[in-house]
């Protein structure tokens, strides 16, 4: 696979329904991805449910929306979209993540948007040791991504 949007959510931008600013823009979470129980479908996988909780880990290593990081969305800019840097909390050791899947929090699993597949980038895939989890976003032009 490689880094992309998922073709609904960029439906979801297009018709303003995801709202990528600083301050009252929608709640967009993160998770790291196992890779042994995901393979990410841009085309065909809407939502949150498309992915198995199997396959999310979020702060602690659980898989429930909540314990997904929020993003701390920056205003953007040329239609370039980025984020303070994320940090998962206390994944368990042992975990080989591959991915990072973004998503809009739309209250329930079934309600929430996917929204960018990262599997290309410096630091994954990684095997967990206990310690957090640093995902840092590019600095380059295009920044998380660049609709």
């Amino acid at each position: 696979m490689a880094n992309g949007l998922f073709d609904y959510g960029r439906n979801l931008f297009a018709r303003g329904e995801i709202n990528w600013k600083q301050s009252g823009g929608s709640t967009i979470r993160a998770f790291m991805i196992d890779l042994t129980y995901y393979t990410a479908d841009l085309a065909n996988h809407q939502f949150l449910s498309d992915i198995p909780v199997t396959a999310r880990k979020g702060n602690s290593g659980g898989s429930a929306r909540a314990d997904a990081p929020q993003l701390v969305l920056q205003n953007p800019v040329r239609g370039v979209c980025d984020a303070l840097d994320i940090v998962f909390t206390g994944i368990p050791a042992g975990i080989i993540l591959g991915a990072v899947l973004l998503f809009k929090d739309g209250g329930s699993d079934n309600a929430s948007p996917l929204i960018f597949w990262q599997d290309t980038t410096t630091g994954i895939p990684l095997t967990t040791n206990g310690a957090d989890i640093t995902g840092e976003w590019s600095n380059g032009p295009n920044k998380i991504f660049k609709l």
